[in-house]
């Protein structure tokens, strides 16, 4: 089964997110239920991969201002029917960042288990209908001295000092984002 990856990954974070185990179950019950779940044709939604980026001293976050929402949100994006999502994850940060150098944040027990689990709605979009974004998001660290390059799918990248966090978006999901990664790098 080529969700088998993913379904590995939900698992590890309902370990290393107990709390959150019902959140998990949700997208484990959606995977199941979609087996296109990876696909943009996925009509219900689609699953699709985010990295909460900090610099290597953990003092600022990588954020795009996203071209299409208008909104300063972590970097990431369709998995376009990847199996192996943390790779989509790294293949969306190096696209959206120019960036090729980063670390990835692995669980207590040392899983590669994601950092955070979000639903959200994407509204419609031409002939494209309003969809749920799965989304699946990894905490990476950029190595140091990488210049940025914007992409075509953002207006502006700009490394926010956490502490400015808030004048830059009001998300809940981005915040929370920045509590957990404090959490687990404390």
């Amino acid at each position: 089964m080529h969700r088998r990856p993913l379904r590995r990954l939900l698992e590890s974070y309902a370990e290393a997110w107990p709390a959150e185990r019902e959140l998990a179950g949700r997208f484990v019950a959606f995977v199941d239920e979609h087996p296109d779940c990876l696909e943009r044709s996925c009509v219900p939604g689609h699953v699709t991969a985010s990295a909460w980026i900090l610099d290597a001293d953990h003092q600022r976050a990588l954020l795009t201002h996203h071209r299409k929402l208008g909104k300063w949100l972590q970097l990431g994006g369709h998995v376009d029917g990847a199996a192996d999502v943390l790779a989509a994850c790294l293949r969306e940060a190096q696209e959206e960042s120019g960036m090729s150098r980063f670390t990835l944040w692995q669980s207590r027990a040392g899983a590669r288990a994601p950092l955070d689990l979000d639903v959200h709605e994407i509204p419609a979009r031409g002939c494209e209908p309003a969809h749920l974004h799965w989304d699946v998001r990894f905490l990476l660290v950029a190595g140091r001295d990488q210049p940025l390059v914007v992409s075509a799918e953002s207006h502006d990248l700009a490394w926010v000092p956490i502490r400015e966090l808030e004048q830059y978006t009001t998300e809940e999901s981005v915040l929370r984002m920045h509590r957990k990664s404090r959490e687990v790098m404390a």
